[in-house]
């Protein structure tokens, strides 16, 4: 979330006593990183897996944790491909909760044309009232990328995963991993926090984490996605929640605290083709109401 210009010169008395009655807050809703500039977060995110019976416990799992490691990026680069092949809805609410109050909400069809290209098409986009922030470009790249993390195999090297034990998740068995950049390359976005993987299909079923790095008036919220079994051994994610207070920089007369509130809801999964093989995605223009017939 990108500091808006127009939040910085807000009262310095005010600022104060709105970032003490959000430092009560934080012990519920977990307080986010300090701004660092091209620097991820210095911790693993982590926190008790929904339905968790138990903290993680560090027993040595029956294969060998590198096997588990190239076995689930394996399955998360062929759930990626599958759901490629996948209509579905995406909810989005952001809500600016305090200094100020504000929303955003977009909801959207991931559809595909005739031909099978597939693309993105707005249904519903109210005019944005947030007052503390706006989206930057890097909120909408970790929209498509970050908050549903899908750890590939290809992008396994990207990343440093360590094995951090066995946890209950509701009735699922899982393998639990903290996962991190190696390192940060300029101009890209990654995810830092844990995983949990079904120790059954080798699915990711629930990431906990942020989006990094962070950046001068641009940071980003911790939160958690959650993934349900739509078809065979895939789990797709079906909703990402934040609630979180962002730690804006006050020396150069920025806002200081700011608390914010992320929803995403992923619905209506639907097959379209199973041999369609696609490539970027990109929005194509509609084709027209009165196509003329071709001449003889």
């Amino acid at each position: 979330m990108k500091l808006r210009e127009s939040s910085l010169p807000l009262i310095v008395g005010a600022i104060g006593l709105l970032g003490l009655a959000l430092a009560g807050l934080a012990p519920a809703v977990g307080a986010g990183p300090r701004a660092q500039q091209e620097d991820p977060v210095n911790t693993h995110a982590s926190s008790p897996a929904k339905g968790a019976d138990s903290a993680a416990k560090t027993d040595s799992p029956p294969v060998p944790v590198d096997q588990i490691i190239r076995q689930f990026a394996q399955h998360e680069s062929d759930f990626k491909l599958a759901r490629d092949n996948y209509t579905y809805t995406q909810e989005v609410l952001v809500e600016d909760v305090a200094p100020q109050q504000g929303e955003y909400q977009m909801t959207s069809e991931i559809v595909f044309t005739p031909a099978g290209r597939r693309y993105e098409q707005v249904t519903y986009a109210p005019q944005a009232t947030l007052k503390d922030f706006d989206l930057s470009p890097e909120d909408m790249k970790d929209l498509e990328n970050v908050q549903p993390f899908v750890l590939t195999a290809e992008d396994l090297p990207k990343y440093d995963v360590q094995y951090a034990g066995r946890e209950k998740v509701d009735e699922l068995g899982t393998y639990v991993f903290h996962v991190a950049p190696k390192r940060i390359e300029k101009g890209q976005r990654y995810f830092q926090g844990t995983i949990w993987v079904d120790d059954k299909d080798l699915a990711v079923v629930k990431s906990d984490g942020k989006a990094v790095p962070d950046l001068k008036n641009n940071l980003f919220p911790r939160f958690v996605t959650y993934r349900e079994n739509i078809e065979g051994t895939f789990w797709f994610p079906t909703y990402t929640h934040a609630d979180d207070i962002l730690h804006f920089d006050t020396k150069s007369g920025g806002i200081g605290d700011v608390h914010i509130r992320m929803t995403v809801r992923y619905k209506n999964y639907k097959r379209f083709g199973a041999t369609i093989k696609l490539g970027t995605s990109k929005p194509v223009e509609a084709p027209p109401d009165n196509p003329q017939p071709p001449k003889k």
